[in-house]
């Protein structure tokens, strides 16, 4: 089980996320009250999906023994209000010598990495209060 927690204070909106062994700050940008002082919560989510396509595409390749040189994802996010509904489109750059059979596999295996099958399958979130 992964855990992570988040601590805010008085000052606005710097959050510390920590997990067992690392620490990283969350803020709002500068233009909704934060200062910019890290990722925003809705950047940190994109960056999730993007750093895992690209581990999992560096371990699928390894595996294979692929020459693939470079992986580089763009992930954009947005939140469709009138549709009510949250839209994620993820560009995949592939670099090194792959033909086109190992780039549609390369493909195919992105969209079986954790957090797309996490984004993509039903979520169940339960809160309590201590």
């Amino acid at each position: 089980m992964i855990k992570i927690t988040a601590h805010i204070g008085a000052e606005l909106y710097k959050t510390e996320v920590k997990s067992a062994s690392n620490t990283i700050i969350s803020d709002e940008p500068e233009s909704a009250g934060g200062k910019d002082l890290g990722f925003a919560p809705k950047e940190l989510l994109a960056s999730s999906l993007a750093a895992c396509t690209c581990i999992t595409l560096r371990m699928y390749a390894n595996r294979k023994g692929w020459d693939l040189t470079d992986v580089k994802v763009e992930v954009t996010f947005e939140k469709d209000t009138t549709e009510n509904k949250s839209k994620i489109m993820r560009n995949i750059q592939l670099f090194g010598n792959l033909d086109d059979t190992q780039k549609a596999r390369l493909l195919n295996i992105a969209d079986r990495c954790p957090m797309h099958q996490i984004l993509t399958n039903p979520i169940e979130i339960t809160t309590e209060l201590n």
